[in-house]
């Protein structure tokens, strides 16, 4: 029998668990500092859900079965689906919009690689209710400021925003022809994953001609200059003043330095229906970070309530081995506050007295469940983390006092017992989050 995790699954281990939950946390507190507040759903939901939503194809990819009711069920592999059935249940009695996060385990039955697993905890940010691009920068201002909270700047992280019906009428203007463009979308979507020989044969193959072709050979390089001015001498004014409220909007929530415009961000064909985007590192190294947009007609599919709706998914895996590759994993695992050592005239009825008097005062507290020696008793503590040692029956000690040993540094102070037990407080937090940029 193997001992070890499932493929693609993972141990938590304390130290990877911190860091967990630091992700957990700066999501959270980013979250609800843009008006999100917190949801979660059941982890097995019916398997139709899913079907409903990306077709009988997705069972392959699904951890799926049927239960002992004689229902077909499935372990779920995102969240939307489940938030639409949420929302649809109670709509009318929720204010507009609804702005909700969560933070649900997935899981999905496919080839493991790197930042890609068959299990992963994933941010859910979404708002529900509001149609006007000033919710699609509030969205992606959100992800940006996740990106400031661990410490990454645009140097790090870019954002690629792009808009299907920017790229549809974009496309048009270059001489694509409509029947095609599904097919199109589709090339531009694996256009950084293929040789570009590749791409273009495809695009050949679709009846593609040579000018449209290599426009849609460029089309992530083009800047929002050209789009733009393309767009409006084909007759779409109106969709290039949208996007430029959202680019303003973006600036004014100052998110601006991390967007770059790419029309090649080619999301879900059938799910999103006007701004998308992508959040990667700036070197190009990792899968996306982060990826969403606007899917104004999908509650109304899934949950049958009609509402526009957009939100993004963030990943834990790839963004851990951002951070890590930064050099940005300087939270700290849980160590204690206090040790509570024994001296040789000291008794562990004694330390269990102390230990249990700090910790009805909120300190973290261990002390030897064994005899050892005091020395053995000090290096435990170094070994837990503990900040700091009060030692009970140290010698020259007189009646109701005590050595407070600082273990950072060894420095020692001698202390009145009570008093000082009286003035400990907890810390705010074991878990350090680092320096913004």
């Amino acid at each position: 029998m193997s001992l070890g995790a499932l493929p693609g699954f993972r141990d938590f281990y304390p130290a990877d668990l911190a860091e967990r939950a630091h992700i957990f946390a700066t999501w959270r507190d980013v979250a609800r500092r843009y008006g999100f507040v917190e949801y979660d759903g059941p982890p097995l939901e019916p398997l139709d859900l899913y079907t409903r939503k990306s077709g009988d194809e997705i069972v392959g990819q699904l951890y799926n079965f049927t239960d002992k009711g004689g229902r077909d069920v499935a372990l779920r592999p995102e969240m939307t689906p489940t938030l639409a059935r949420m929302v649809a249940a109670r709509a009318n009695a929720q204010r507009k919009p609804v702005r909700w996060f969560s933070i649900p385990q997935l899981f999905r039955y496919e080839r493991q690689q790197r930042g890609r697993l068959r299990e992963h905890f994933q941010l859910n940010l979404d708002i529900i209710g509001e149609s006007g691009v000033t919710a699609d920068a509030e969205l992606l201002a959100a992800a940006v400021d996740i990106m400031r909270a661990f410490g990454l700047g645009p140097a790090d992280v870019v954002a690629r925003v792009s808009d299907r019906r920017l790229l549809q009428a974009y496309l048009a203007a270059a001489g694509v022809p409509e029947p095609a463009l599904p097919a199109v979308f589709a090339v531009i979507d694996k256009i950084d994953r293929q040789p570009a020989t590749v791409s273009a044969e495809k695009l050949d193959a679709l009846g593609v001609g040579p000018g449209a072709r290599d426009a849609v050979l460029a089309i992530g390089s083009a800047t929002w200059a050209a789009i733009s001015a393309v767009l409006a001498g084909a007759g779409h004014a109106g969709l290039v003043a949208d996007f430029e409220r959202y680019l303003r909007a973006l600036d004014a929530l100052g998110a601006g330095a991390f967007v770059r415009v790419d029309l090649s961000v080619v999301r879900g064909l059938a799910y999103y229906t006007g701004i998308v985007f992508e959040l990667f590192d700036a070197k190009g190294e990792l899968r996306a970070i982060c990826g969403g947009g606007r899917y104004d007609t999908l509650l109304k599919s899934l949950g049958g309530v009609d509402l526009p709706a957009l939100g993004f998914g963030m990943g834990d895996v790839v963004l851990g081995e951002l951070l890590r590759s930064r050099g940005l994993t300087t939270w700290q695992s849980s160590g204690i506050d206090v040790w509570v050592a024994i001296g040789d005239a000291g008794d562990v009825t004694d330390a269990m007295r102390v230990a249990a008097r700090l910790r009805a005062r909120g300190r973290s507290v261990e002390y030897s469940l064994g005899g050892q020696k005091l020395a053995r008793q000090l290096k435990a503590a170094n070994a837990a983390g503990a900040r700091e040692a009060v030692i009970l029956g140290a010698p020259g000690a007189a009646s109701g006092e005590a050595v407070v040993r600082r273990l950072d540094d060894g420095t020692e102070q001698r202390v009145r017992l009570d008093a000082w037990i009286g003035d400990a407080t907890p810390p705010a937090s074991n878990h350090q989050p680092p320096a913004t940029t």
